[in-house]
């Protein structure tokens, strides 16, 4: 394991790595005693599984652009809790590609007499870069986010980033005209390639668009899955609830991975679209999804006394509602695999289970998603 300790020069700045003065073994033992203090009451938590390389793991990497007093043109991110941009050509968590493409990107900008985009004025050109690249293939999407639907000198434009970086695959404007504080707009133009890349996670092929969630650590992804996989222990005969679903990951990797029946609940239809499209991808016919609010479903799925064999939940860092964990306990599923991105709520959450119910949690597994920064990622396995 990387034990040496990098500084960088806009930390404090950006706020992004809030752990970074600490060593990585020290950041992973800070996880450990938090996640520690408020799971343990339920079952043994185990040594939280940390990274070799704990640096330059993210795959997707999004730069706002703007232009200071001074007339000088910045990429970077928001100072936390602001509006104000921290200059920043390359990031110890970020993929050093995606960070080389959106500096060369900003220095091309005054050669093409291309603006950046002003929130207060609702004009400008370019408002941000967006860069995702699959790891596991090595496909490349640039996505630039502009305040106009018109783009002088596009192909020339195109033309000198791929002479650059001939290994992008897809190029997408995306044209975001609103005041806001969303990153993407509703309408896009593919100017290069297919207007969307692929990966692949745990054996499974995923599609990934420019609105696609995906996870953003794909190392550390595959044990987080690996690990919620061991824990439902699929047999091939079993229905598989997947709630919370998005794009489908979980519920693809089950179901490529021997599960009876699996089906996807997402309330997003654009994820759900993605979802489909994924399976279709996997060649997989024992999966299929359906939009709606997962506690809503699971009420009603409860109401009509269907109960699946394994249940699992990824919610968000909101964690699950009331509603949701009393059909839970209704439909009554042997396993509950539940995935979470904050350990607060889901001991909340296991607390409201297993003192209204006879689950009981077997293993506690924290992964750590996010190196450098506060965020942990926890499988629990629940018992019946």
């Amino acid at each position: 394991m990387n034990n040496n300790k990098k500084t960088c020069p806009v930390s404090k700045k950006c706020g992004g790595c809030q752990l970074l003065n600490l060593s990585y073994p020290e950041q992973l033992k800070l996880k450990q005693t938090a996640v520690e203090r408020l799971l343990k009451k339920f079952c043994r938590v185990e040594r939280i599984i940390g990274m070799d390389c704990p640096y330059h793991y993210r795959n997707k990497v999004q730069a706002a652009f703007y232009t200071n007093r001074q007339g000088k043109i910045i990429s970077g991110v928001y100072q936390s809790g602001s509006h104000h941009v921290v200059g920043i050509d390359s990031c110890l968590t970020e993929d050093e590609t995606a960070d080389k493409i959106i500096t060369f990107v900003r220095k091309l900008l005054p050669s093409f007499k291309l603006t950046t985009y002003n929130e207060d004025t609702g004009k400008g050109f370019l408002r941000h870069n967006l860069v995702k690249r699959g790891f596991a293939t090595n496909q490349i999407m640039l996505v630039l986010v502009t305040g106009t639907s018109i783009f002088p000198s596009k192909n020339n434009f195109v033309s000198a980033v791929l002479k650059k970086f001939p290994e992008i695959t897809t190029i997408v404007q995306n044209i975001n005209n609103f005041k806001t504080n969303l990153v993407l707009g509703e309408h896009q133009k593919i100017l290069y390639g297919k207007g969307f890349i692929e990966d692949i996670l745990c054996g499974c092929r995923f599609r990934i668009s420019p609105k696609s969630f995906y996870q953003i650590n794909p190392v550390q992804t595959e044990v987080l899955y690996n690990t919620a996989m061991d824990y439902a222990q699929l047999k091939g005969n079993e229905t598989v609830l997947d709630t919370y679903c998005g794009i489908g990951t979980i519920g693809i990797v089950a179901a490529k991975r021997g599960a009876g029946r699996v089906i996807g609940v997402e309330l997003n239809g654009d994820a759900v679209r993605d979802a489909i499209s994924n399976a279709r991808l996997n060649n997989l016919n024992n999966i299929f999804f359906v939009k709606g609010d997962a506690g809503e479903f699971m009420s009603e799925a409860a109401g009509e006394n269907e109960s699946p064999d394994v249940v699992f939940m990824d919610p968000p860092r909101a964690g699950s509602s009331p509603k949701f964990l009393d059909a839970l306990i209704k439909m009554s599923p042997h396993t509950v695999v539940y995935i979470s991105c904050n350990p607060e709520t889901m001991a909340r959450d296991i607390e409201y289970l297993t003192s209204k119910s006879s689950y009981s949690v077997k293993k506690i597994q924290p992964v750590d998603m996010f190196p450098h920064t506060r965020h942990i990622e926890t499988v629990a396995l629940l018992k019946r």
